[in-house]
């Protein structure tokens, strides 16, 4: 695991990754790791693409080539995210509620063991922390997480009108999607208020996971409306 910033699975994790493949993934990784370090030190506005582009030695169109938008280098998670919502709402062994809230605690499972494992875990810890305010504190930032939260709601909708047999367009799942991704939220939310609290790692996972887990008992009640016609 990476000593800079926390190494989140993705939806071919474990699979054998071509060199061409594995160098990509290196750039995407540097780049997105070196602008999260100037952004968390000295404030999102106050740091360039073309910075970051230097630090890594390379160009600021390379930087574009991988990466959309300057928000992106930050808010880089998008895809894992996806492709974790869509195995866990393929399953259909257990209810869509709690499988994505077990998705939810293994990502901040892995948080609070990359904190822990840094050489300076009171270090990390802060950094942490800065993480979420930056993000709360810059308009732009929070629009784009807005733009990632509402994709995801269209994927769990889709998913959730071919699980209980609705048509993609009928309000029902729809509506069980923003509640299910409002569980992202409700983390988000929960950590960095545990964050801001000082709350030490051993006790934080759990208090994090006591509001998912509440909130969750809402969605499953929604959810379970969509399979009681």
């Amino acid at each position: 695991m990476s000593d800079r910033t926390v190494v989140w699975e993705h939806d071919d994790a474990g699979k054998k990754l071509g060199l061409r493949e594995q160098k990509k993934r290196r750039m995407r990784r540097l780049l997105s790791d070196t602008a999260t370090e100037l952004f968390v030190e000295r404030g999102f506005d106050a740091v360039q693409v073309a910075e970051i582009a230097r630090a890594c030695g390379v160009s600021e169109k390379t930087v574009f080539n991988y990466f959309p938008s300057k928000e992106a280098l930050l808010l880089d998670r998008g895809d894992v995210t996806s492709a974790g919502l869509q195995r866990a709402l393929e399953d259909q062994t257990a209810p869509a509620s709690a499988v994505v809230a077990a998705m939810l605690d293994g990502e901040l499972g892995r948080l609070t063991a990359w904190i822990d494992a840094q050489p300076d875990p009171r270090e990390a810890y802060r950094k942490t922390a800065r993480f979420g305010d930056l993000i709360a504190e810059t308009a732009s930032l929070r629009a784009h997480q807005r733009e990632q939260l509402d994709t995801l709601v269209v994927q769990a909708s889709g998913l959730l009108a071919r699980r209980y047999g609705y048509a993609d367009d009928d309000p029902e799942p729809r509506i069980a999607a923003v509640a299910l991704i409002g569980l992202v939220e409700i983390q988000a939310l929960a950590l960095r208020r545990e964050l801001a609290l000082g709350t030490p790692t051993a006790r934080l996972r759990a208090a994090v996971a006591c509001d998912v887990s509440r909130a969750s008992t809402v969605v499953a009640a929604v959810e379970g409306r969509l399979g009681a016609r």
